[in-house]
């Protein structure tokens, strides 16, 4: 039998309770899961490639997963996986609006890797709503970000916050 490589790919800038819970649950999925952390200087990055990628190992090892391990790239997605011999990427939905773009992406991925599938989960309802992009504005504008990642994250971002300064009027 083919050994499952599954790949979970993100910028997690920063990683939220909704990336854990997609990697605790995509971990049951395959026998060897692996957290691709990625650039993407269009989303605006609040961390460093670097500093993500130590926060996401951090929060993996946390989980306790035996079968998990964070591996930084910068290259096409299906290359990666290709590299990684995975044969399964996984991807978190929250929304319909998420579906449209991952429905596109995942059959782009197809398109140039057959042997490749996707699988989506959905994140746990509690936790559908958390995006990094709106944890990092939740926090630049003083608000509590407590319920959306854990207490190392909020942290980090809160140190962040610091010295970039927050915005507003608060």
């Amino acid at each position: 039998m083919t050994k499952r490589i599954g790949i979970y790919p993100g910028t997690f800038d920063p990683i939220t309770l909704g990336h854990t819970d997609i990697i605790r649950r995509g971990a049951k999925l395959v026998d060897e899961l692996i957290i691709g952390v990625t650039t993407n200087p269009s989303k605006n990055p609040m961390f460093s490639t670097e500093e993500r990628f130590a926060m996401v190992e951090r929060e993996v090892q946390a989980l306790g997963l035996t079968n998990v391990k964070v591996v930084g790239f910068n290259a096409l997605l299906v290359k990666f996986a290709n590299k990684m011999g995975a044969n399964v990427i996984i991807r978190g939905l929250r929304a319909v609006a998420d579906f449209e773009y991952e429905y596109q992406m995942a059959g782009m991925n197809q398109q140039l890797d057959e042997k490749i599938e996707t699988v989506f989960l959905m994140a746990d309802v509690s936790l559908q709503p958390i995006a990094s992009k709106l944890v990092k504005e939740i926090a630049l504008y003083g608000g509590d970000i407590t319920p959306f990642v854990s207490a190392d994250v909020k942290g980090e971002v809160n140190s962040r916050v610091a010295e970039i300064g927050r915005k507003g009027d608060y």
